[in-house]
This record gives structure tokens, C-alpha cells and sequence, in this order.
């Protein structure tokens, strides 16, 4: 929802376009962890996209790579409910045989604890990088259905955007990452300009424990030198974009129990603890009225964005009113005071409550006490934020502000730790070189607000940089009704991956 008119009008404004002295260089600025510059990267002389094969064959096979798309999509493969096992297994096979068909070797569906892995690699060229590729096909739910204007798993083209659940988050992403592939081995007689290996996962959504204990398993088997994760987005319309840092996350399910059974309020209360009650009491103290988060040491390891970084961050092509209107949608933002809404929403941890199951909820009245109920809770972290540390802090806050009469247990669905990436290798400049040729402007750093659980286990396990490469926009609406995928995008971000590889693998 951040449009032309609240960025892409501004830049201009926030990025000059530099003098150039008669060179083949191209400008790229850095917007990271204290660093706010250009650097010069260079460019091949004459080159454009065209020039290469597997571009040329991208763009002559684009309708057929949508339509492909569209059958994965209709796929229902929702991780966090029991009832849509099979389908999350059926888009797992889906994704493993088009990987088969393309040409990729030794491709396997692997059995977890949870849902399926699927693992693939191309190694034949020797002396060349080998990227690790990750993506996720499970989804969210849909939930609520009735916001949808179209299904949301009978995808649907209008206004040059493809509308249904997992569009952009991640299957339309995933398969830019198959179709570049497919792409580069037509384009190659067969060949890939450098190694590849894939590791693709179905629990993204709910924690993704399975791909954390395998890649701690399989380090060797997964050796590489960096990864390109493709579940990010573009920070405007037409704006290229790598996202350089990630917030970590603690996503928890407080469960109150009261009496052994629901009890008749008219028998009962007054006499009955109402678990309900005890809930909105707790949930009430754990943060105040101006957004700040009152767990006691909640804040004491947080480590601020530099002041080059924020200085950075001022320049971005955005406008908070706009913002508010187009992507919010409520009457004014909310928020810590003496923040900006990219640093809240970037460097800032958070306390959020995203439903509270209990008691009645059907049409109708019933005069009910509930035995139990629960509240899902999330935290977004920041750098220097330990997940155990902040969970154990959490977890007493919470028994201390419990009621008499409650009891409270805390179950943890996934946590993980925040992630700033590092961007003085060939991987990113490379990166910024291809997506400059699609886009034909400059790229920009930004951190995102979101997780990506994995991103750290590539850092502080297999110890290789990630180069986060995403195409979304602000108002794809992931995890929201009507989530939709901008084709353009689509077929871009296959093209900025073919030039990516051919670039590192010295094709271009």
C-alpha cells in the first residue's frame, strides 16, 4: 500500500542521481548498519538484459510460468491447521517434481517431524560459488473468508496482480527462484553458470523447526557460499531493494484455567475466577498505553540502529501520512513516542495479542464462565535480544500478574532471534548489479519488520552470508485477505535471479 504517489514520487528528492565521470559504473547505495555512501560497482560495458540467453528465454515462456504458478497456488498448503496435512504434502511433491523436470539433481521430499523438506542441487561446475536457495511453500490461513473478493486458493488475475493465499509470501517467490533455473539451464545448453543447491520448507509459518535441526544436522551436505532467500519485498514500486536485517520473534499461547468445568453465570458468578478475566488483566499490564512493553529488562539488551543508519533511513522515499491512509487504514498510528514509524516498525521490539480463544463465541447469548482460556501473544526482537532471555523474563512477568484462582501455562510455537546481514561481499554487489540491469535504478538496503527464522541458522551455522532478494510490494497484503502478487514483479524477479548467477558465475 505504499504506492508511487506516497514513495516513488520522492525519489528524486531522496536519491540524486550522482555525477558520472565517463565510466561503465554504476551507483549503489548503502543504507546499513552505520554504513551511508555509494560505492562504486562496476558494470560491464554495453551490457543489458537482453543480452543474456536466459533472460531472452525467461521472457519468451512467461505466461506458461504463470499458469504454473497459478496450479501450485491452488494448493491449500496451510501449515498450522491438522486437517490440510495432505495438501501441505501434495504442494511439497508438486514443487519436487517440477524441480525434477527442469533438471535438478538428487531431488528429494524428506520426511519430518512436521511437514516436509525438499532438497536439490546442480553441482557441475567446478571452480564456480555454490548458492544455497531457500524459499517456503505453506501459507497462512485465509481466514477471514468473507474479505476475500475473490477464493483465496482459485487464483485470480486483475489489475496485473495474481490474488490468493501464498502469492507473494512465498510460492509466487519460490517459483521465480524454479523458473530462473529452468531459464539459465536453456539458456546454458544444459548447464548453470554456477552451483546450486536448494533447500525449500513447509513450516515457515509456524516456527520452521524442521529446516533449523537439519541444517545443524547437515552442514556438509549443505555447504555453500551464500544463500538467496527470496521472502522479502521491494521497499516501493520500482524501487530494487535487498533487505539487509530482520527482527527475531517469540510467538506464545497463554493458556488461563479457572474452574474444572464452564459454569452458569447466574449460579456462579461472583463466586467462580473467570479465566477471560484473568487474561485481560494480564494482557493489559504487559504493555502501557503509549506502546511501551512493561516486562521488567524487556528493553536492556536492545542495540539501536547506528546514526548513520538512521540518517539513512530519513532519505527513504516515504510518506507516514500516506502510509497511514493507504497501508494501515486507521485513524492515526500508534506507537512508542520519539520513534519514527520505519524505526518502530524495523529497531524497535514489540508486544503484540492476536486472538483469544475462550468461552462463548457463537451467534447468540450463552451465560457462561469458561474453564480455560488462552491469548496468543507475539514479541518482534531486536539485535542483542536473546530469545530465551526474554521468554523467561515474559514467562514470570506473566505468573506474577496471574489472578487468584488461575492457573497459567505458556506454550512457545517458535522463536528465534533477530539478524542483521552483512553487505561488504561479491554476493550482494553482484546482487545490486543484476537488479540495477532489470530495474534500471539504484538499489536501496532497508531492514524489514518481519522474520525469516532461517536467515540466522545460515549465518551462525553453515557461516554464509544471505543475500535477501524479494519482489513483494508494501500492499501485497501477506497474511491478509486479498494478498496478491504484482505479475510484473513476477516475471522481474526471475529475470534479476538469472543475471544474479550468471553474473557471480562470470557469464554476463
Amino acid at each position: 500500500m505504499r504506492v508511487d504517489e506516497g514513495r516513488s514520487s520522492a525519489l528524486n528528492l531522496f536519491y540524486p542521481k550522482p555525477r558520472r565521470r565517463r565510466s561503465s559504473l554504476n551507483w549503489v547505495y548503502l543504507i546499513v548498519s552505520g554504513l551511508d555512501k555509494r560505492i562504486a560497482a562496476p558494470r560491464q560495458k554495453g551490457f543489458s538484459a537482453m543480452a543474456s540467453p536466459a533472460v531472452n528465454y525467461a521472457r519468451g515462456n512467461q505466461q506458461r510460468f504463470l499458469t504454473e504458478l497459478k496450479d501450485l497456488l491452488r494448493i491449500p498448503s496451510i501449515s498450522t491447521l491438522t486437517e490440510h496435512k495432505s495438501d501441505v504434502q501434495k504442494a511439497a511433491e508438486f514443487v519436487a517434481a517440477e524441480m525434477r523436470r527442469i533438471g535438478l539433481e538428487h531431488v528429494e521430499v524428506i520426511p519430518t517431524k512436521g511437514h516436509p523438506l525438499i532438497y536439490a542441487d546442480w553441482i557441475k561446475a567446478p571452480g564456480k560459488p555454490t548458492a544455497l536457495c531457500y524459499a517456503h511453500y505453506d501459507v497462512q490461513p485465509p481466514d477471514p473468508l468473507d474479505e476475500w473478493v475473490s477464493p483465496p486458493f482459485e487464483p485470480t488475475e486483475r489489475n496485473n496482480n495474481i490474488y490468493a493465499r501464498g502469492a507473494v509470501d512465498d510460492k509466487g517467490q519460490l517459483w521465480m527462484e524454479i523458473k530462473a533455473i529452468e531459464a539459465l539451464m536453456k539458456g546454458h545448453n544444459g548447464k548453470l553458470p554456477l552451483n546450486v543447491k536448494f533447500l525449500i520448507e513447509g513450516e515457515e509459518e509456524v516456527g520452521g523447526e524442521s529446516i533449523a535441526a537439519y541444517v545443524r544436522k547437515e552442514k556438509t551436505k549443505l555447504k555453500a557460499d551464500f544463500a538467496l532467500v527470496c521472502d522479502t519485498e521491494l521497499f516501493a514500486p520500482d524501487l530494487p531493494t535487498l533487505c539487509v536485517g530482520l527482527r527475531g520473534l517469540i510467538y506464545s499461547e497463554i493458556e488461563a484455567y479457572g474452574a474444572k468445568t464452564d459454569l452458569h453465570s447466574g449460579m456462579y458468578g461472583g463466586a467462580a475466577p473467570n479465566p477471560l478475566f484473568a487474561l485481560i488483566e494480564i494482557i493489559s499490564k504487559l504493555k502501557d498505553s503509549k506502546g511501551r512493553v512493561l516486562i521488567p529488562g524487556f528493553y536492556k539488551d536492545v542495540k539501536p540502529p547506528s546514526k548513520d543508519e538512521l540518517k539513512a533511513w530519513k532519505r527513504l522515499p516515504f510518506n507516514e501520512e500516506h502510509y497511514r491512509k493507504t497501508e494501515v487504514g486507521s485513524k492515526v498510528l500508534t506507537g512508542e513516542p520519539g520513534f519514527s514509524v520505519l524505526y518502530r516498525t524495523w529497531a524497535r521490539p514489540t508486544l503484540e495479542v492476536h486472538g483469544m480463544p475462550g468461552g462463548f463465541t457463537a451467534p447468540g447469548a450463552k451465560t457462561v464462565i469458561p474453564a480455560k482460556a488462552s491469548a496468543k501473544v507475539s514479541m518482534r526482537l531486536v539485535p542483542n535480544q536473546d530469545p530465551d532471555d526474554i521468554f523467561k523474563r515474559y514467562s514470570d512477568y506473566v505468573k506474577k500478574l496471574t489472578p487468584k484462582g488461575i492457573e497459567t501455562k505458556i506454550k512457545v510455537w517458535s522463536k528465534g532471534p533477530a539478524c542483521v546481514v552483512g553487505t561488504d561481499n561479491k554476493y550482494i554487489q553482484a546482487a545490486t548489479e543484476a537488479m540495477h540491469e532489470v530495474f534500471h535504478k539504484d538499489t536501496v538496503f532497508i531492514r524489514s519488520g518481519g522474520s525469516i527464522p532461517i536467515v540466522t541458522d545460515f549465518q551462525d551455522v553453515l557461516k554464509i552470508p544471505s543475500v535477501m532478494m524479494g519482489f513483494g510490494l508494501p500492499d501485497d497484503n501477506l497474511h491478509a485477505p486479498n494478498e496478491k502478487f504484482h505479475i510484473p514483479n513476477f516475471y522481474r524477479g526471475i529475470e534479476s535471479i538469472c543475471l544474479f548467477f550468471e553474473k557471480l558465475g562470470g557469464n554476463s
